[in-house]
């Protein structure tokens, strides 16, 4: 006969078992999601296709580890207090993303972003119930210190000319290794080679940096084994060369700030621990940058393994010496220097001069560094980035363009916004100046413009509710739980504040550690009853399981779609390259339109293959389906330039100008300060009203030349513009007339009996060199131009008579029409 008791607690150790078999399960999926993603590059922007199936891996294995999640904690789930109810607050995150779709620029980037966020939201949500188990939250801190330090020393590798090495490791992980290198681990730009690690960018590696210097000194201070004092001391030194090698401003600039901010949560001898450790590793750090700077210049341009070795020695020993210098410090100093301050640590506001004061020796460090004679012990690049650090600097007056022009974009999309990848859509059509960014370089205006007031409202909410509640806890706590959660007010602040002045939350990476951040200050907040919420245990966990089930469901699916649509798009890239067959070509491609019917890459592949097909065989069919297909396309991407202008190709093509000029017309307000755009519509509205004119129809004649005309005056007024720019900003792309512009301009006015303004139009184009026939064109109808106002320029008709013995003859019948 059994025993009830003992088999209640037989399944009771069962249940047990797998629960605990679940939570491993969970955390190891977390640990190898981690260590996956940074090598995947996951950067989003305008230029999606290379970085999209990383994208949506990464959504499958988030949706993965959600179910796991889910299998363990789903009774934990009772939305009795606040942490809970922010589980259900995170979702409306990705709801405003859903929402932004009603009016988005670019329904294929706003997707994407909406997947995008589906990840952020599961990554907090598995860190708000895994980061309140002590095992689980000590585990993974230990992988993302891991992590990151892996990252810094793949940087490094790189630096010394190791690239292939670096490779051989990466290739594990990461699609974005070439000939056995990972691309653009370094790279190069007007101030020379800058250090980028995983991210290619070296402004956000600068800002993944800096968050993981704090984190690596909190763990110096908090550490309890000698080794991992050591340890992370001996870490500091790589960071700091790190981030010096970025030749980064904004990492610089931000780093006192997010330091400054850091200390007002120690105690004073914590703070002062901090700024010696620091001093230390800066001291250290900038003594060997010179050679440390020059090795790795030399080294990637011809790699020698002794020199390489040599780098390796010199980074190591002095990094060694601070490790060793930093347990002595925390073994034998920090006691001491606990008992002696424990007085004043004990004062109201104590913690307060130390900040004030370091703020204060950093900025006559600052001071001292950019405007004296102690910058000569930096290496050259990295002291004439300092001494450019000015409010009249480039990047910093267009980083302020972009932020108005971010505003002006805000004005037209104020309630739900744009949708994600806004910015990157439309900037074109509200910027100030013909640069070229699809990132506005601010992530909070940028998530404005991508979701609008409430989207942002909502996001801002959800951010400073956490921040309040965790410092409320912060000062409440004893200093073991305080550091239990520090290190991930470490990472979240010094991103989010870095990301004021660029696109780090671009990179989702970034965006996945930024969120389980705030997983973990949310776990380590109180857990305040919600009375006036406060639902039945089975109910609350029944309907928050089934709803975040079906909606990981629902992004599962759509993410394993999208990962088969963007392999057949570079299924189709990858076969256009190596085969001319029609129909190889065109089996990967219906496969991702039937997924993602305006895929811009696919659809612009796919137009060109119907293209190519109609001028072979000249089937009206072909033609029409890339007709179908690319005003489909647009219907969703109304502003993807590439889709608008393969249309106007397809148009002249089969020989329909006036499609084609109308396509230019209607859409010339989203690429003001395009050029070629101008010199399309401008030259085509020329030959459109000359077709006009002979045949007599006057009115339409009027309507293409004024219109043309009338984008050569917008034209003048853009150049007259940029000359009014700062002198420290760059232009960006070149906006400028061109000859054939010009020609047709003055022509067109000339046609319409205004020949003042023809001839100012003309004169612009009048250069010395009459050598090429579109110069001389100018000039012919320029003199044309001023006979028929009773002018004359006998010196410039000279001067063409010399290259075109005809000139006057030509001039004196060009003044004699009649129109």
């Amino acid at each position: 006969m059994s025993n009830p008791v003992y088999g209640k607690k037989f399944a009771s150790s069962r249940k047990a078992e797998t629960r605990s078999t679940l939570f491993w399960v969970l955390i190891t999926g977390i640990i190898l999601f981690l260590a996956w993603t940074p090598f995947q590059t996951a950067l989003f922007n305008g230029q999606m296709l290379e970085f999209e199936k990383p994208i949506f891996w990464a959504a499958i294995f988030a949706c993965l580890l959600l179910f796991l999640w889910i299998a363990q904690y789903y009774k934990s789930i009772q939305l009795k207090d606040q942490r809970d109810w922010l589980a259900v607050g995170v979702l409306l995150l990705p709801l405003t993303y859903i929402l932004s779709l009603i009016s988005a620029a670019s329904h294929y980037l706003a997707m994407n972003m909406v997947i995008i966020n589906c990840i952020y939201a599961i990554m907090f949500i598995i860190g708000l119930y895994v980061l309140r188990d002590k095992l689980g939250n000590r585990i993974i801190q230990t992988t993302i210190m891991t992590v990151a330090y892996l990252i810094v020393g793949f940087g490094l590798l790189h630096w010394f000319g190791q690239g292939k090495i670096a490779g051989a490791i990466a290739k594990w992980f990461s699609n974005t290794v070439f000939n056995g290198i990972y691309r653009h681990a370094v790279m190069t730009d007007s101030n020379g080679l800058r250090l980028t690690s995983v991210f290619q960018y070296a402004n956000t590696y600068a800002a993944f940096l800096m968050a993981f210097l704090f984190a690596a000194i909190f763990f110096i201070t908090t550490s309890r084994k000698w080794y991992g004092q050591a340890f992370h001391s001996f870490m500091l030194v790589p960071i700091i060369v790190s981030l010096l090698l970025t030749l980064s401003r904004g990492g610089l600039v931000m780093l006192p700030i997010v330091f400054i901010l850091l200390l007002l949560f120690l105690k004073p001898t914590k703070q002062l621990l901090w700024i010696l450790y620091c001093a230390i590793a800066v001291v250290a750090s900038l003594l060997i940058s010179k050679s440390v700077t020059d090795l790795g210049l030399q080294l990637n341009k011809n790699f020698s393994g002794s020199e390489a070795l040599k780098g390796w020695g010199i980074l190591l020993g002095v990094s060694l010496v601070v490790g060793i210098l930093g347990w002595i410090i925390q073994r034998f100093i920090a006691p001491k220097l606990e008992l002696a301050l424990e007085k004043w640590s004990a004062k109201k506001g104590s913690a307060l001069w130390i900040p004030l004061g370091s703020l204060m020796v950093g900025g006559l460090l600052i001071f001292l560094f950019i405007r004296t004679g102690l910058k000569n012990i930096l290496p050259q690049n990295i002291s004439v980035r300092l001494e450019n650090i000015n409010f009249n600097q480039h990047s910093v007056l267009e980083r302020f363009t972009f932020y108005r022009d971010a505003v002006k974009l805000l004005a037209d999309y104020p309630i739900i916004g744009a949708g994600g990848g806004a910015w990157s859509a439309l900037y074109e059509q509200y910027q100030n100046n013909p640069y070229t960014s699809r990132q506005a370089h601010n992530f909070f205006l940028q998530y404005l413009v991508e979701v609008g007031i409430v989207g942002f409202l909502i996001f801002m909410s959800f951010i400073l509710f956490i921040f309040y509640k965790y410092i409320l806890r912060y000062i409440k706590d004893n200093e073991e739980n305080r550091n239990s959660h520090f290190l991930y007010l470490i990472i979240v602040l010094s991103i989010f504040m870095h990301s004021i002045l660029d696109f780090n939350m671009s990179y989702v990476f970034l965006g996945i550690l930024v969120f389980l951040g705030l997983g973990g200050m949310a776990a380590a907040m109180d857990s305040k009853p919600v009375k006036r919420w406060n639902l039945k245990n089975s109910t609350a966990s029944g309907v928050y399981t089934a709803f975040v089930s079906l909606c990981a469901i629902i992004v599962l699916i759509t993410s394993i779609r999208y990962v088969q649509a963007a392999e057949a798009a570079m299924d189709a890239r990858i076969t256009a390259q190596v085969s001319s067959s029609y129909e190889e070509i065109k089996a990967p491609l219906d496969k991702d339109l039937s997924i993602r019917p305006s895929h811009p890459d696919s659809v612009l592949l796919m137009s060109s293959l119907y293209h190519n097909v109609y001028m072979q065989n000249q089937d009206e069919a072909f033609y029409q389906l890339s007709l179908q297909l690319l005003n489909k396309a647009l219907k969703y991407e109304p502003n993807n330039k590439s889709i608008l202008k393969r249309l106007i190709a397809g148009y002249e093509l089969k020989q329909q100008p006036e499609e084609a000029y109308e396509v230019l017309i209607k859409n010339a307000h989203k690429y003001k300060w395009d050029i070629e755009w101008y010199e399309q519509l401008i030259n085509k509205g020329y030959d459109l009203g000359m077709n006009a004119l002979g045949t007599g129809d006057t009115a339409a004649k009027n309507k293409y030349f004024k219109q043309a005309t009338t984008a050569f005056t917008e034209v003048q007024s853009g150049i007259q513009y940029l000359t009014t720019l700062p002198d420290g900003q760059l232009q960006g792309r070149a906006f400028k007339n061109t000859p054939d512009m010009i020609l047709q301009a003055g022509k067109m006015y000339f046609f319409m009996n205004q020949p003042e303004q023809a001839s100012k139009a003309l004169k612009l184009g009048i250069l010395d060199d009459l050598s090429q026939t579109t110069h001389q064109d100018i000039v012919l109808w320029y003199l044309a131009s001023l006979q028929k106002q009773g002018l004359s320029d006998d010196a410039l008709m000279e001067k063409l008579t010399q290259v075109d013995p005809n000139a006057k003859q030509n001039v004196q019948q060009l003044a004699g029409l009649q129109f």
